[in-house]
């Protein structure tokens, strides 16, 4: 009974919507100065291009089905005027928002809801302007990581900004959750190196730092997207690079002793210099030796701050096992290691960073650890046992270490908690290309066995997470209808004792819950 109830609720709801948007449209464009020019950035079902702009900015194609959910209305603001028009219309009218920048969101929670609903796509608003003299640059929150690197590039190669590896990711919710890059052990997060913000509030005000008060701009920053209101802008801190960095990319199979360096590396990675990253990608491949089967293969993928001849020496001296030799290194910029790291070759122009569209698009599920003591090397052959499981499509573990600059600063400095005392971070990933709800649980069910696997040997109560790498099997906020301490249990492997404070603060700046999505921070009167 309670399901047919849902649905003919959710039905109800939505018949009653396609009149209220109506009147939503209308209200966009008595707010506007020009209703003409608005009238040009909004779309609905009945336009030609809505389609392709939903699409256009879907990063999973999990969400990109005939029955995924779509919006009523797409809204492309090209100034905050247009988002503040849109968030009083939204309110006014009883409507839905969600609030897309890059759509890497790893649940599509910011482009789809169980409720009607309408999208704000920052997509337009990706101006960077970087002030080089005092390394400072404001970055609108549609912009992307490649954008900004670009930007950055135009005006200094001794400037940098500790964010994500792939390019196509949008600051406005990279930085919103933490954001973390290959300079993180020298710099911490991009959400670290914020010192200003531009912040649509639930009453439509624009605020900046002053005006929004240090609770709220301590939220924001790792607090989670579209939770406490739109940013719409941020002022970052930039950080100096050396002209001259090195990277590497050392693979390893199972033949090849790739468990014991794997397991060597759990010692050192975040003992490391904090010029040094060294990654761990692990993955099935098809061995070279055994024709016809399939190995483990284990990639260092490495960013030095520096040139090789001081490279060799450190490596020599905190991890010689894995035999690094100057032939496998190569030194570039800075500008260009985004590059590599982004998976395109060194003679690629930098214009393709910025592309906001990725090379290909998969069905792919995440999940996320955090490891604070060396697994056994049986844990590691129990991954191996794990990724030869998978039958079709791919699975990918990536280790990132921590140490340096992460364990210096402090738990609650910002919202994102993990800090000293963590090794490593681990994301669990699962790719596939066939649609279907057969393939998406065959390959979705993996992931979860894998991850039950390793609870033994990650963080433990609570078993910690990461807020970007959204993972709704850990908790679900009901569209605003979950307790506090419902909320608590997936708030607290986010943020830990952080979840409390941004508790607070969501009730201080949005009691009635208006931004929200199935993982946000509810008000405590929720």
């Amino acid at each position: 009974m309670f399901p047919f109830l849902f649905v003919l609720l959710l039905s109800f709801s939505w018949a009653t919507s396609a009149h209220t948007h109506e009147d939503f449209l209308e209200c966009l464009r008595l707010q506007s100065e020009d209703s003409a020019s608005i009238s040009k950035l909004i779309y609905t079902p009945i336009n030609s291009s809505y389609l392709s702009v939903l699409q256009f900015s879907i990063q999973n194609r999990r969400f990109n089905t005939t029955t995924t959910p779509k919006p009523l209305v797409i809204v492309t603001p090209l100034n905050v005027s247009h988002v503040q028009a849109a968030v009083s219309c939204s309110q006014k009218h009883g409507m839905h928002i969600r609030v897309r920048s890059g759509g890497h969101d790893y649940e599509g929670l910011s482009y789809v809801s169980v409720l009607p609903f309408v999208i704000i796509d920052l997509i337009n608003l990706q101006s960077v302007t970087v002030d080089a003299t005092n390394n400072t640059a404001w970055v609108e929150a549609g912009a992307t990581n490649g954008k900004l690197y670009y930007s950055i590039a135009q005006k200094s190669r001794t400037l940098g900004f500790p964010a994500g590896v792939c390019p196509t990711v949008g600051l406005g919710g990279h930085i919103s959750g933490g954001g973390y890059g290959l300079l993180l052990r020298k710099y911490g997060l991009a959400a670290d190196n914020v010192i200003d913000a531009q912040l649509i509030d639930v009453n439509g005000r624009i605020l900046d730092r002053a005006s929004m008060g240090e609770d709220l701009f301590w939220a924001i920053r790792g607090g989670g997207g579209n939770t406490f209101g739109i940013v719409v802008a941020w002022k970052v801190n930039l950080v100096p690079v050396p002209a001259t960095v090195t990277v590497f990319t050392v693979e390893k199979t199972l033949e090849q002793n790739a468990t014991q360096l794997v397991n060597r590396w759990q010692y050192v990675a975040d003992k490391l210099h904090e010029d040094l990253f060294i990654r761990v990608i692990l993955e099935r491949v098809n061995s070279s030796n055994r024709q016809g089967k399939t190995t483990i293969r284990a990639a260092f993928n490495s960013l030095f701050l520096g040139g090789v001849d001081r490279l060799l020496p450190l490596m020599q001296e905190s991890f010689p096992e894995l035999g690094l030799a100057k032939d496998d290194c190569t030194e570039m910029s800075w500008i260009e290691s985004t590059l590599y790291f982004a998976g395109f070759s060194r003679n690629t122009s930098l214009e393709i960073l910025l592309n906001r569209t990725q090379p290909s698009v998969r069905f792919f599920k995440a999940k996320s650890d955090y490891v604070k003591e060396p697994m056994p090397e049986v844990a590691l052959e129990g991954i191996w046992e794990s990724l030869f499981q998978l039958e079709v499509g791919s699975g990918q573990l990536i280790f990132s270490p921590y140490g340096g600059r992460m364990s210096e600063i402090s738990e609650s400095s910002i919202p994102f908690p993990h800090r000293a005392g963590n090794l490593y971070k681990i994301q669990h990933l699962a790719y596939w290309d066939e649609e279907g709800i057969e393939e998406s649980n065959r390959h979705i069910s993996w992931i979860r066995r894998l991850y039950s696997f390793l609870a033994p040997y990650v963080s433990k109560n609570p078993r910690l997470a990461y807020i970007n790498y959204r993972d709704l099997d850990i908790g679900i906020n009901n569209q605003g209808n979950t307790s506090y301490k419902q909320a608590s249990i997936w708030g607290s492997k986010y943020f830990k004792s952080n979840f409390d404070r941004l508790v607070h603060v969501k009730t201080q700046v949005d009691p009635s819950n208006f931004f929200r999505n199935e993982q946000s921070i509810p008000p405590f009167s929720a």
